[in-house]
């Protein structure tokens, strides 16, 4: 379903330790969770968090994982309620899961025609996003989320469009934008449905409300390992364990190797943060 991304660098990076406890805030199909439980046993635990009741439902099963369907903006709660305690590592994976992309049929793709939901969990739609918000919102949110340089005309061609007909899938966005960014490196829509995705499912804000729970949450001397897709939230994680004085590992992040792009193409913009609770 998912290939976890930086595998190797988080591992060494966490040095999970026998009988020790640790969070893995995003489970997805339990890549990196798999690899610590190979090396914290015989009683340490993971907890492990996944917010896609699909992915959750399909993760995998181990006596020493405790797995909750849930967000991870409600560690501290999550933590409470399951009672998990004494967490020396805490890694969280903010990237989209692959199965998102290519099996949700929830329209995180500009490659399939399919509904523009473009959501995890529950949450405000891509499609209530292109048709309801005013032109400055979208234009707002394609600007600061995605980049978006032609973010304007973008926009403005949204809601010439959408008063003829209502925008539903993702191949009629696709052909909207066609007509107002140019081919280049990458596919035109590619600006526009990251800021999409990221609104939906207000994943910057979201980054900023766990961080201060996972800090809280670590023993003394506990690692917080993060791992970003783009630099707004790069950005994030780097002014957090600056501004909170955490011990920081990694002054440049650790990017992929290129064997393992060759391997997995969408590990290629991956960085990975590691700092230690002083």
């Amino acid at each position: 379903m998912h290939i976890p991304v930086l595998l190797k660098e988080v591992i060494e990076g966490l040095n999970p330790q026998p009988n020790e406890n640790y969070v893995d805030c995003t489970l997805s199909s339990g890549g990196h969770t798999k690899e610590i439980l190979k090396r914290n046993g015989p009683n340490g635990k993971v907890l492990g968090i996944e917010i896609d009741k699909d992915i959750f439902e399909k993760t995998i099963k181990d006596e020493r994982l405790v797995a909750v369907n849930d967000s991870y903006i409600n560690l501290e709660k999550i933590i409470e309620e399951n009672n998990f305690n004494n967490i020396s590592g805490i890694l969280l994976d903010v990237g989209m899961s692959s199965y998102h992309v290519d099996l949700s049929e929830r329209g995180f793709s500009f490659n399939k025609d399919e509904p523009l939901i473009m959501t995890y969990g529950d949450g405000t739609t891509a499609e209530e996003i292109i048709n309801e918000y005013t032109e400055e919102e979208i234009e707002k949110i394609l600007r600061e989320y995605g980049e978006e340089k032609f973010s304007r005309k973008i926009a403005k061609k949204i809601c010439e469009e959408r008063k003829i007909r209502r925008i539903k899938s993702t191949l009629q966005l696709v052909e909207i934008i066609k007509k107002i960014v140019p081919y280049s490196k990458i596919h035109p829509a590619t600006r526009t449905f990251q800021a999409l995705r990221i609104k939906a499912n207000n994943e910057l804000d979201n980054i900023e409300k766990v961080l201060p729970q996972a800090l809280k949450a670590l023993n003394k001397g506990g690692k917080l390992l993060v791992i970003s897709f783009h630099s707004l939230e790069d950005r994030i994680v780097k002014n957090f364990m600056k501004n909170e004085g955490l011990e920081i590992i990694t002054k440049k992040p650790i990017i992929p190797t290129e064997e393992e792009i060759i391997t997995n193409p969408r590990s290629r913009s991956s960085k990975l943060r590691i700092a230690i609770k002083i």
